[in-house]
């Protein structure tokens, strides 16, 4: 297998750099699969798949995995397609949920959360702060109308918690933008379960992929400064900011600030204990989800 395309593009120290990373993919769904493979396509020698379920006919028109996988794990089927694409990469998969097992973020250089529930998110949150891992989360709006995607870097911004309190609030940055609204926002901060094309669902994992390598290559010449930490995709039309409308393909880069009295990140500059905040409380801060398949849990 060659590289040539790859190394005359990022350059050959970049690509042997990439080769000893390890990402981490929390949630091998539709988005999730597609970021895998994508960066292992990009030169990313190392992963650690976590996901419990199984590959479902239902979930083949929406997941990087095919008919020949069904009834095998999603972490075991990714597992294939990224060595099919990348022989020499090294990947772990753990079948089950992450909440069992948080040692794993240890071993990982970078976090992609491809899990659609609250909680898990949350668990992700601290444990990324706990180590000082980056991590970018992404989500899709119901029927696949667009999507974001943030990345989250400890001591550099929000955390995932302030991060989903101020988009549930539906402002971005007050001061200088007008307020946010996506249009499909319930009364409960929540979004309709609803399904959307896997077409548009990549357009999501393909931003979430590449803004996970670019945090990778932090230090490189080919990084690149992004306008915010937070990215809105619309697949259509969508009213991304309230009496604004995006236009299909179009997005809107948003900086989302930290929240100094965050009950996560806020005690880490205060220097209290975040231990005595349950899990409950923090789910509450943002209770917006995205969409997923009724047999697909990420």
């Amino acid at each position: 297998m060659t590289w040539d395309r790859v190394e005359r593009l990022l350059g050959e120290d970049v690509l042997g750099f990439l080769r000893t990373q390890t990402v981490g993919i929390i949630g091998l769904g539709s988005g999730g699969s597609f970021a895998a493979v994508s960066l292992a396509m990009s030169g990313v020698g190392r992963f650690i798949l976590v996901d419990d379920d199984a590959l479902e006919a239902t979930n083949i028109v929406r997941h990087a995995a095919d008919r020949r996988y069904l009834g095998q794990t999603k972490v075991e089927a990714v597992a294939d397609l990224i060595r099919q694409r990348n022989p020499s990469a090294e990947v772990k998969v753990v079948v089950g949920r992450i909440e069992a097992h948080a040692d794993l973020f240890d071993e990982m250089d970078l976090v992609i959360s491809g899990v659609d529930g609250e909680g898990p998110k949350y668990l992700i949150n601290q444990a990324c702060l706990d180590r000082g891992r980056t991590a970018v989360y992404a989500g899709v709006y119901e029927r696949g109308e667009g999507g974001d995607v943030c990345v989250i870097v400890p001591g550099q911004g929000p955390c995932y918690a302030c991060w989903a309190e101020h988009l549930r609030e539906g402002l971005a940055d007050p001061g200088a933008e007008p307020e946010l609204d996506y249009g499909m926002i319930g009364p409960e901060g929540t979004l309709s379960a609803e399904p959307g094309l896997w077409l548009h669902v990549v357009r999501i994992a393909s931003s979430q992929a590449d803004m996970a390598l670019n945090e990778l290559v932090q230090g490189f010449d080919v990084h690149r400064e992004m306008p915010g930490n937070t990215v809105v995709l619309a697949n259509t039309w969508l009213e991304i900011y309230e009496g604004r409308t995006t236009l299909p393909y179009g997005a809107e880069w948003l900086t989302i600030p930290r929240n100094p009295d965050c009950l996560v990140c806020g005690s880490m500059y205060r220097e209290q204990d975040s231990a005595q905040v349950s899990l409950d409380d923090l789910i509450n801060l943002g209770q917006v989800s995205y969409e997923q398949d009724e047999s697909e849990s990420s």
